[in-house]
């Protein structure tokens, strides 16, 4: 072995051992000891892509395990362990019998599994099975993200197109889990090391004007930073602060989200007040407390609180933010952390492992993977698990009060199914903060909704556009999967209604395109490619409505237009959606659009407006 890697790979290894030492009783020594010599055994004479020895890969998975997740002797030999299984002549029985049930567990659930066939894809295959361990266990997930962040730490070595793939599995979907875990200090690195593998030029770039922006701003940041201090030992509050500047991953992010260039974001650093205190009570108090002597001496941006410690987002995750003018103009971002917020940011849901704490993350957890299980065959596996665990969240509030927990971004319509299914499917408008809004609106944070339902009302197409959450998705798959599928696709020149007299050509896959039979295309069409006719039966369905336009014009009058919108939506019970009119020299002109089931229910609509007093002419139009 070559002297380098060997001095490395011990140095590791003693690392772990130092640490564990600290932790576990002598006959966990022992066996951490036997599972790493067995790891060293089985690995002898295999090497990584760089050169190094395997073992230098298991060795450094474990030492993330043991020293940043801070786990126990098993997961710790399970890291030791967790390809030998995969890329060695040895079985998990053979790991069940030198180590026990519980290594062996964690190993299996980390070792991929090969068939003849896989259900969706290898890499969907995978996921599941290291998802479905949460219903024992978390700890494989975290060995297994202490795998793939090691992966990511030495992914130079592979090949570009090796890159793409691992660094976009990383960013689909280790980099939620990781946030969804709470476990923030890998999330970020996950985020950004997959950043800098498929985007290396804008990686290098943004990285370059960090680093820039770091020099320029630091006379100003220190500062304030010292100015702070004088303030805090002024009142007599022992607190440290750090200088953290946001990674490349994130200033990218802000910059795809805001539609703007790097010198347009905000927020490219942040101060973190770091104090100690016991007990949550006095955490709050200290908080606030410094939040107050700080509020008096800097001005305090409007609306730049938000208070994490009473309302911990869904990971855990738990501070006080703010934001405070420095003495250059320019706003900066407090973060207001106790010691025990900071360790708890860092190790998620593993910081406070107590059988109550993990409970309340596991249910969690264990129910939205059951039911995305369940309605595989309705949507996408892993679009549901991203879209249950992807990045931050918001909190909006019923009109009682009760709290939501909802993604960033998320609209009133995810709101409305998270309340519940048939609040969903029966939304009509929102209510946000009073004020009348679309349910397609987006929510923020602290914002007060109200969701008005009818009976008849039902999702609209076009819906499945504006949800984020998986419960909103599922729920708006499941309706149109069950609603009847229109068999035609209707020509775009022509537009043809149930009862047109219509002509249908089918396509060499198989799809048959409807046309009104006096249309130019379609007469076209069917002296070039006549065989490609076939008989088609347009019938009218209650469950299909079609876009009409009408053009009515007449002589102006007193309620001219509410006899044309009543004669529509009174008469004939459809629903209006757009309406303009304009009156030139009393000569009135309008346009309706609403929806029709069939033409025989059009030309009644028409019949009934000529019958209007004062309208001279009805006709449809095409819509644009």
């Amino acid at each position: 072995m070559n002297e380098k890697y060997e001095k490395k790979i011990q140095a590791d290894v003693d690392a772990i051992f130092t640490l564990m030492a600290q932790r576990v009783d002598e006959k966990q020594m022992n066996l951490l000891h036997e599972a790493y010599n067995f790891a060293a055994y089985a690995h002898k004479d295999q090497l990584r892509k760089s050169g190094e020895p395997y073992i230098s890969h298991p060795v450094a998975v474990a030492r993330i395990v043991a020293e940043e997740l801070e786990l126990g002797a098993n997961p710790v030999m399970a890291a030791f362990q967790h390809d030998v299984v995969e890329d060695c002549p040895y079985s998990i029985d053979e790991i069940r019998e030198r180590f026990g049930d519980d290594v062996a567990f964690l190993v299996g659930v980390v070792t991929k599994q090969k068939k003849a066939q896989y259900d969706q894809s290898k890499q969907v295959d995978n996921f599941r099975q290291m998802l479905s361990s949460v219903q024992f266990d978390v700890r494989a997930i975290l060995v297994k993200l202490a795998d793939r962040l090691h992966n990511m730490r030495t992914l130079s070595s592979m090949r570009p197109d090796k890159q793409m793939k691992i660094a976009s599995e990383t960013d689909y979907f280790y980099a939620p889990l990781a946030n969804r875990l709470g476990l923030y200090n890998v999330k970020t690195e996950l985020e950004n090391l997959s950043f800098r593998y498929r985007c290396p030029r804008e990686y290098e770039q943004i990285e370059k004007q960090l680093a820039e922006l770091q020099l320029s701003e630091k006379p100003d940041v220190d500062v304030f930073i010292a100015k702070t201090k004088e303030i805090l030992e002024a009142n007599d509050i022992d607190a440290r602060i750090e200088l953290r500047m946001r990674s490349p991953y994130s200033i990218w992010r802000k910059m795809q989200s805001k539609c703007c260039d790097f010198e347009h974001i905000d927020s490219k650093h942040y101060l973190r007040i770091i104090y100690k205190a016991d007990g949550l009570q006095e955490e709050k108090k200290q908080s606030l407390h410094i939040y107050a002597v700080l509020s008096d001496c800097f001005k305090e941006r409007p609306c730049s609180v938000v208070n994490y410690i009473n309302a911990p987002k869904e990971n855990g995750y738990q501070s006080f933010h703010v934001k405070f003018l420095n003495p250059k103009g320019q706003w900066e971002e407090v973060h207001i952390s106790s010691e025990r917020m900071i360790r708890n940011n860092r190790l998620g849901c593993t910081a406070e492992r107590t059988e109550e704490n993990l409970k309340a993350w596991l249910e969690k957890f264990r129910a939205v993977l059951k039911d995305i299980a369940y309605h595989t065959n309705e949507m996408d596996y892993m679009d549901g698990v991203t879209a249950s665990f992807y990045h931050d969240n918001i909190m909006a509030f019923t009109p009682k009060g009760k709290c939501i927990v909802l993604p960033k971004y998320a609209t009133a319509l995810d709101f409305a199914f998270e309340i519940h299914t048939e609040v969903g499917l029966h939304a009509v408008y929102a209510r946000i903060n009073g004020k009348l809004s679309s349910v397609k609106t987006v929510l923020h944070r602290g914002d007060c909704v109200e969701i008005g339902t009818a009976e008849d009302a039902e999702p609209e197409a076009e819906w499945q556009n504006h949800v984020l959450t998986y419960k909103a998705k599922r729920s708006l798959g499941s309706f149109f999967t069950d609603r009847p599928k229109m068999e035609y696709k209707r020509c775009s020149c022509c537009h043809p209604l149930p009862g047109d007299e219509v002509v249908g050509f089918k396509n060499t896959e198989g799809q048959i395109t409807l046309h009104k039979r006096n249309c130019l295309t379609a007469i076209r069409q069917a002296s070039k490619q006549g065989d490609t006719i076939v008989a088609v039966d347009f019938k009218e369905n209650e469950q299909f409505l079609f876009p009409v336009r009408v053009c009515i014009r007449g002589i102006d009058r007193h309620h001219l237009l509410s006899d044309v919108v009543a004669c529509i939506t009174e008469q004939q019970n459809l629903s209006i959606s757009k309406l303009h009119t304009v009156t030139q020299d009393r000569i009135v002109e309008t346009t309706v659009d609403f929806e029709v089931h069939s033409s025989n229910e059009l030309k009644q609509a028409i019949d009934n407006i000529r019958r209007i007093k004062n309208v001279d002419e009805v006709a449809r139009i095409d819509i644009e």
